[in-house]
């Protein structure tokens, strides 16, 4: 038997219950993987809760009044035990990591072999627990729906949390010289980052400090696209990663919201969708490649054990958490 936590029903993080479960067997091109460390993120307390409640609507989200994910957890890092028919690239004691669509908070979880990208070399599994889907949504955001050149004047709203902190690093890593937003106490962590320029959101408007930038990482999403638009370069983009949570419609609302007054703001505007994102793998190892080459290194808040998994993801959902928060499995 191994451990797992199991929702049954949407609400509270003591939703989450430890439960007693059979070790999962790999089908044909799967991978059966000993996690070893997990992380939080918005994504996990957004299923959780089942919020927004217009996301239980969508064919193939959330699941009207059951949860469509029974075991959260879609960052993953660990070390392959077993691998199944036409599994090629993997064998037992191989050291990998993973963005799931569920499955990482528990001991065992069987992937698709086409989700598992090798473990940097440099981290430990903890650190590499926490760069999967912060990670991967910086750089679709920034080098994707960015379209990010080296000499872009680059701004991340948002700058200290789970998907600011990679992006910092990694609009350095492609060229960009990099401004930020955060508060006041996370400033010095967010300029060791390589931010040049650090906006304090609680004292002063981004949108108003007379700046041009090429593209607009909007994690925070507290500003509407027609203020935005005043500090964008002509031919710039706005690149919507977030919003603020909302128990009806946010932040789908901001999003989608943004999109439709791109016309009138006359600027491009896109939207990061790391879930749907086809190249998770490959994305992945590019991000490993940048960690060994020391250009990238995640930002650890906070490791609990296991246990404790219910009251990391309590302490995430509070916010304004500087970086990520782990669990060691």
């Amino acid at each position: 038997m191994v451990k797992a936590f199991v929702l049954r029903s949407y609400g509270s993080p003591e939703q989450l219950a430890l439960t007693d479960a059979d070790q999962p067997v790999p089908a044909a091109g799967e991978v059966l993987v000993r996690v070893r460390a997990t992380s939080v993120n918005p994504y996990d307390w957004h299923l959780l809760r089942g919020e927004p409640y217009i996301a239980r609507l969508i064919p193939g989200g959330l699941g009207l009044r059951a949860p469509g994910v029974p075991i959260l957890g879609c960052d993953m890092a660990g070390q392959v035990e077993a691998v199944g028919r036409d599994v090629t690239r993997f064998g037992p004691g191989d050291e990998v990591f993973a963005l799931l669509p569920g499955g990482g908070f528990a001991e065992y979880v069987t992937v698709p072999e086409d989700l598992l990208a090798r473990k940097p070399r440099n981290l430990t599994y903890e650190q590499a627990a926490a760069v999967p889907m912060a990670a991967v949504t910086a750089l679709l955001g920034l080098r994707d729906q960015g379209r990010l050149r080296p000499g872009h004047k680059v701004l991340v709203n948002g700058a200290s949390g789970g998907v600011g902190t990679f992006a910092v690093q990694i609009a350095r890593a492609l060229g960009a010289s990099v401004g930020a937003v955060c508060s006041a106490p996370h400033a010095d962590l967010v300029r060791s980052l390589g931010a040049e320029d650090v906006i304090d959101y609680q004292t002063a408007d981004f949108t108003r400090s007379g700046q041009r930038y090429d593209l607009i990482l909007d994690i925070s999403g507290r500003r509407p696209v027609t203020a935005c638009r005043r500090v964008l370069a002509a031919g710039g983009t706005l690149v919507l990663v977030g919003g603020p949570a909302g128990r009806w419609l946010q932040p789908a609302g901001h999003v989608f919201g943004s999109l439709a007054l791109a016309p009138l703001a006359g600027r491009r505007v896109a939207l990061t969708d790391t879930v749907e994102c086809r190249q998770k793998a490959q994305n992945l190892s590019k991000l490993a490649a940048l960690i060994e080459e020391q250009k990238v290194t995640p930002v650890i808040d906070r490791t609990y054990p296991f246990a404790d998994l219910p009251a990391a993801v309590r302490y995430q959902e509070e916010g304004h958490v500087p970086g990520k928060v782990v669990i060691t499995v």
